[in-house]
Parts: structure tokens; sequence; C-alpha cells
């Protein structure tokens, strides 16, 4: 079903909020934050790309932007600078980015336009520590995490691959990364994902209108198919976090497919279809 009708030509980077107990998400060529509270659809304006958030209490929130990653009052939209990432670099904007089971945020930053080829990187956040972790990663999306906070994933959309890393006590990557899932030679797109409580990972495909489900082995379990072709990131929340919500979005999209998927741009959920785990806090 339809969660919310308002169009996003990029929806990305949803996560069910922890303590405000509803959805946000982005539209990042829209440059805007959204969500829906009692009091209907609610929308920040920001002006840069915007494209991933994790909470730090129930008003403060950290939000990844073109240059760096701020803190933000959900209350009144004020933000503060925490940490400037590739802020000398105009070309590139940040993408997809999770907080991990340790308080540590990942973020991955990509060129805005032209050849992206091996231009981006993935960053962690944590304690005051800001390190980067991987390079030459041109689309970086997919960035979740195990339940027990052992395991992190990744993918590079472009590469079509996803990785998964060992990840130490603190949440450092302690080996070298191994792939999970290899879609090269397909037409799956690997985008934005998540992980339930059982530890199976559930991918957005770009380009395929489905999200896809996988086992912690990488077996293909089952998939949800999407009223729009371009699902790009999704998120488990809801009462016993059993709704499965999906954004989608309108980029590239000719005017036969726009004709065809009246529905793109807009925000889904599917309920009963898994149960999710809690998305944990940020810790600066």
């Amino acid at each position: 079903m339809i969660y919310d009708d308002r169009i996003n030509t990029l929806g990305e980077g949803i996560i069910w909020h922890p303590s405000q107990l509803r959805p946000f998400w982005f539209d990042i060529l829209g440059r805007k934050l959204r969500s829906v509270d009692g009091n209907g659809p609610r929308e920040w304006d920001f002006p840069g790309m915007v494209s991933a958030m994790g909470a730090v209490g129930y008003y403060i929130s950290i939000v990844a932007a073109e240059d760096g990653v701020y803190l933000m009052s959900l209350e009144t939209g004020e933000t503060e600078l925490l940490v400037p990432i590739e802020a000398d670099r105009p070309d590139m904007r940040s993408n997809d980015g999770k907080v991990d089971r340790q308080g540590g945020f990942w973020i991955g930053t990509m060129a805005k336009a032209g050849d992206r080829q091996g231009k981006g990187a993935i960053y962690r956040l944590y304690k005051g520590d800001t390190r980067k972790i991987y390079d030459g990663v041109s689309i970086p999306n997919a960035i979740c995490f195990a339940p027990d906070g052992r395991t992190g994933y990744f993918a590079d959309t472009m590469a079509q691959t996803v990785w998964k890393v060992a990840l130490d006590e603190a949440g450092w990557p302690c080996a070298e990364r191994e792939v999970f899932l290899d879609f090269t030679g397909t037409e799956i797109y690997p985008d934005g994902a998540t992980i339930d409580a059982a530890g199976n990972f559930w991918n957005a495909q770009w380009g395929s209108a489905r999200v896809a489900c996988y086992s912690a082995a990488g077996e293909f379990l089952r998939e949800i198919k999407v009223d729009a072709p371009h699902t790009s990131c999704c998120a488990f929340g809801g009462p016993g976090m059993a709704t499965l919500y999906v954004t989608t979005a309108l980029e590239d999209m000719s005017p036969e497919a726009l004709a065809q998927y009246p529905d793109a741009g807009k925000v889904f959920a599917f309920e009963g279809v898994g149960e999710g785990l809690d998305e944990p806090k940020f810790l600066p």
C-alpha cells in the first residue's frame, strides 16, 4: 500500500526513528527530509543535498549532507556541523548511511554527476573519531549490520556487488571484506538495505521494482514486489517492527515509464512481511 503519496524525485535513506516511533526519509534531489506525525505530513528543507540520518535523542539527530555530517533538531530544524567530510569537493555528495549496533555512523560519498567510477568512499564516525574505511566506491549503498553487530554489509551499486565484513567490539572493520552477493552480469542493482531480527538481508533493488530478501548465507528467500521500478531503500518499523517501508524514485524514468507507474516516487508500506530491529542511536 501507499504510506505517503508525496512524490520524491530520489527517495532514499528511510529509517524508523527509535524514539519518535515513525519513519523518516529523504528526497535527495529535492533537498528534503520528510516524515509523517499525528498532525500529518512533515518536511524540512536544506540548502544542499541530504541523504541519511541517525537518531541521537528524541529531537536531536545526525544528518549526512554534501559537505559533512550535521547535528539537527527535529523540533526547530536548526543544524550544526559535526564533522566536515569532503567539504573541499563540491562535485561530491553523501549517499547511503546508517548507525551501526555499537553507535557508530557509516556514511558513503559519491559524485553528483558525470563519471562516478571509483570517486566515492565510506566513512565511519564513532565517539569523536572519523575514519575513511573504504575508498574507490562508485555508488555506496546497502549499509546495514547483523543483529549482533559483528558483521557489516555495504554495496557498490555500479559494481552490482554487496560485501560483508567482520567488525570488532567497537564496530571497526577487523578483516578483509568478502563478497556476499554478486549480481554482475545480471539486471540487479543493489540499493538501500536493512537487516531483520533473524539476520536476513533485505535489499531494495534499483530498476527491479522489488525488495529481495536473502539469508545470512546469501541464499535468496523471497521478494516483495513494488509498483514502482526504482526501489531505493527499505526499513522495518511500525507495531512489532513488522511493517516494511520502501522508498522509490523518479530519477531516470521516461515519460512512458512514468505513465505506466503513476505511484513511482512515493513511499510504500508492506505489513507482516518480517520482523525488524530497533535502530541504534548514534554516540557522538
